[in-house]
């Protein structure tokens, strides 16, 4: 009983990780949210520093789930993918600000304003057709996270 019991919550786990992998979480998202754009975008500058905080944050806190080299561990959906590369700025804020706690994912609301949005300024990086040569991660250890 005890084995099946177990086998059933791996299942049931699965499930759900992957209900989270299958982008449903953007039916979620409002249209204000949707369209909210990063602090960001259009300085270039401001942006790849932003990157590279939000690499150093991404390894410290979203590599636990989704790899160092975001390619999703644990069932974890990978964030290098199409459905990352197409959601909008404010759709993958919106992600950190609220998570999906009964998929595994939590909210990083706790995290400053200014950080997730570095991780999303870091998000688009890793999936930029440039990045995928030479990723933010491998600098992610040798600089700091701005507050």
């Amino acid at each position: 009983m005890r084995r099946l019991f177990g086998t059933a919550c791996a299942v049931l786990s699965a499930v759900l990780l992957m209900g989270a992998a299958n982008g449903a979480w953007l039916s979620r998202v409002s249209n204000k949210d949707h369209e909210r754009v990063s602090p960001f975008a259009g300085k270039p500058d401001q942006l790849e520093n932003a990157a590279s905080a939000g690499a150093q944050i991404f390894h410290n806190e979203c590599a636990k789930c989704h790899g160092n080299d975001a390619m999703g561990i644990y069932g974890r959906p990978k964030l290098v993918s199409g459905r990352i590369a197409e959601a909008s700025d404010g759709d993958l804020f919106w992600m950190m600000n609220n998570g999906v706690p009964w998929r595994g994912m939590p909210p990083w609301n706790m995290l400053p304003e200014k950080q997730r949005w570095q991780v999303v300024a870091y998000l688009r990086a890793l999936n930029s057709a440039e990045s995928h040569a030479q990723s933010p991660l491998n600098e992610a250890g040798s600089e700091g996270a701005s507050k």
